[in-house]
């Protein structure tokens, strides 16, 4: 696969120490995006809804889902980067 940069106006982390980012659009499964200054993409895992979060690194079965820089949610099994986080992954906090 060739590899192009794509623009990181696609998808946003809202806080610094946030473990997910937010698609700005809807985005597709096999696409990657740049976040800030990182030199590796974020290559997706799933196809990803607009507005619905995608996890930037490793998340742990039962750690932290971190957005706005507040935990808002627990994974309900490990999630990889690039893999949509939702419902069916994560255990909400409210």
């Amino acid at each position: 696969m060739v590899e192009t940069r794509m623009s990181t106006n696609k998808i946003l982390r809202i806080n610094i120490h946030d473990n997910v980012a937010i698609a700005l659009q809807p985005l597709s499964e096999g696409d990657e995006y740049f976040l800030d200054d990182n030199t590796e993409p974020l290559a997706l895992l799933n196809n990803i809804p607009y507005t619905h979060k995608v996890a930037i690194r490793p998340i742990k079965k039962d750690e932290k889902i971190i957005k706005y820089g507040s935990p808002i949610g627990s994974a309900l099994y490990d999630i990889k980067p690039g893999e949509h986080v939702h419902s069916h992954n994560m255990k909400s906090n409210y």
